[in-house]
Parts: structure tokens; sequence; C-alpha cells
């Protein structure tokens, strides 16, 4: 069972669920820390392109990884009037993005990294690094709470998450816990920026 497990047979249900929610109020706390010039952005995890479409419309260069073609296709399909790259790969590898050679000003990994186990994420970590600029920003959150039936996931803490940045250079920028965006009491969530020193 891998991290995308329950994603791909539920995808135009899911892509509604994103889309119903918009950009601003999902990164409401940590927006302030992403580029304000034009960027080269990287989504990993990027779902319905929810986000990717809205950095894109915002001048940023935008490259989509999503490893769920039924997500990936609802994605292109929505937004497919916006500039996005769109590549099937994933965490922990990102295998055929390394291959490319390109580094990314903002990486963003929106309820992703809860998906991974600790060896993936310590792998991601890596991974991370290796395609993130000088000062560029990695933000991530963190879902807590009941795993939904048939998906994969692990509760893991910010104070986990801060410590393996840090071991790969990354410094702590700015972390906030906040209430679950789709109204679910037993659910919380932790954003967390990150920036390459």
């Amino acid at each position: 069972m891998n991290g995308t497990q329950g994603y791909q047979d539920s995808a135009k249900t899911l892509a509604q669920q994103y889309e119903s929610i918009t950009f601003s109020d999902v990164h409401r706390d940590v927006l302030h820390f992403f580029p304000s010039r034009p960027s080269v952005v990287l989504d990993i995890g990027a779902g319905s392109g929810r986000d990717a479409a809205a950095l894109a419309a915002k001048g940023h260069a935008v490259t989509a990884v999503e490893p769920t073609e039924a997500l990936r296709n609802e994605g292109m399909r929505l937004h497919k009037d916006k500039a996005i790259e769109w590549i099937d790969d994933q965490l922990p590898d990102l295998a055929r993005l390394q291959t490319r050679g390109e580094s990314f000003d903002l990486i963003l990994l929106t309820a992703v990294w809860m998906h991974l186990s600790e060896t993936e994420r310590q792998v991601s970590m890596n991974s991370l690094v290796k395609i993130l600029t000088a000062n560029g920003r990695v933000s991530m959150s963190l879902r807590h709470g009941p795993v939904p039936s048939g998906r994969r996931m692990f509760d893991v803490s910010p104070d986990e998450t801060v410590a393996l940045a840090s071991s790969h250079g990354l410094g702590l920028v700015h972390r906030v816990e906040r209430e679950d965006m789709l109204g679910r009491p037993d659910v919380r969530w932790n954003f967390i920026v990150f920036e390459k020193r």
C-alpha cells in the first residue's frame, strides 16, 4: 500500500472537495512567505491543481507533480487554461524530476507529507533539498486526525518534521496549527515553512 492508495477511484469527488476551498483560504497563514515576484514553483501532490492554478495566475512558472492518473487528468481538465506543466512523478525519489536538473524557489506539499513512512520522509527531504534553490522555501501541511478508510497515513509530528528538515539544512521560518478547512471537528493541521540556508 502506498501513499496514493484510495485516490484513483475517488478522483472526481476529491477534486470537487479540493476545489471547494480557495487557495488563499488553505494557505492563509503562510501566503506571505511565498515569492511575490514571478518565480519557479513546484506543487508536489498537486491533486486537482487548485494551488498550481492560483500560483500560475500570479505569474509563477508552475510544475505540478501528481502521481494519481485520474486526479492528474481532473486537474488538467479543470485548469486547462492555466500555464501549468503536469508531471507523473512521486516522492520519495521524484525520479523523473531529478533527471531534468531543475531547481525551484518554492516547493509546495499540501496534505502530502503524512502519506509517507518514516523512511520515505527521510529520502523525500533529501530529494526536496536537491531541487531547492539557495534561500528557496518549502511549505507543507501536516494532517492530524482519524485516517479515512482505504488510505495510508501516518501521524507525523511537527517537531519531528522540523528536526528532519534542520538535519538537511532547512531552517524553520514559520509554524502554525489550525482547524480543518472542511470543518471536520476531529481533524487539525500544521502548516510549516522552511528555508534553505
